[in-house]
């Protein structure tokens, strides 16, 4: 079995397994933690599953946005020669997965969404980032899960961290307001490939309506509910989306 985690001047990835290449985006203030039960399962089970750390605060400010971020995937996956790739992506990363799909057609042969933006985003909320204020971290921090007590202190510090630096913060902001200006509504009728949509009942930053709207634009989508789960069903309730994820790869891609 692969087992690689690969850091130089231009990528920054986790590559694990052989098979059909599954690649997992992750959110605004995720990273490689974000998937780690989905990293074991699929690769353990015939897949090989790569993980990019996304660039968002390593880019020039002016290119701070979701269109580099994509070209980033897509140079990505030409350094590692790779082709139909499934595109797993949560919140920003789903965003992403949906405008590779628009560019590269032809690299993608299928797409899963969980708690993705695109259509409609809260992630923000309407005072976020609030610098300087642990307890409000906190209580944004908790609200994207279902079960407050996934956000452990470590998550906490690390987001109380990213958003008292000052330039991260702006960049933050510079992705989000790109990622609202790319609405991909009218995009996503014209994908006819396969995709399957897995979403926490509970979800309160892409609510459950985002996803049946996903639904019903897509031509060929499936919808898969999770129930007692937030906005990161990947994290919060592992075991149930690898169990969709697999069948609905096994069942469409094979």
């Amino acid at each position: 079995m692969i087992f690689k985690r690969e850091k130089n001047d231009n990528f920054n990835f986790l590559d694990k397994g052989e098979g059909q290449p599954i690649i997992l985006l992750h959110g605004l203030m995720g990273g490689l933690s974000n998937f780690d039960k989905v990293v074991e399962k699929l690769s353990a089970d015939g897949f090989r599953v790569i993980v990019p750390i996304l660039p968002i605060y390593d880019l020039p400010l002016l290119k701070t946005n979701v269109k580099n971020l994509t070209l980033h995937v897509h140079n990505l996956i030409l350094h590692l020669g790779l082709d139909k790739v499934v595109l797993v992506g949560n919140s920003l990363g789903g965003h992403i997965a949906l405008i590779y799909n628009k560019l590269h057609p032809d690299k993608v042969a299928g797409i899963v969404l969980t708690g993705s933006s695109g259509l409609y985003e809260n992630a923000m909320g309407e005072s976020y980032p609030k610098r300087g204020d642990y307890e409000y971290m906190k209580r944004k921090a908790e609200e994207v899960f279902y079960d407050p007590k996934m956000a452990t202190k470590e998550l906490i510090d690390d987001i109380y961290d990213t958003v008292n630096d000052r330039m991260k913060v702006i960049k933050i902001l510079s992705i989000a307001k790109s990622a609202i200006r790319h609405n991909m509504a009218e995009d996503v009728k014209k994908m006819d490939l396969p995709v399957c949509l897995i979403w926490g009942k509970n979800d309160t930053v892409t609510l459950p309506n985002v996803a049946e709207e996903f639904h019903e634009l897509f031509p060929n989508s499936e919808l898969h509910w999770i129930d007692k789960c937030g906005h990161a069903a990947m994290m919060e309730r592992p075991y149930e989306f690898n169990v969709i994820l697999e069948e609905w790869i096994n069942k469409n891609l094979k």
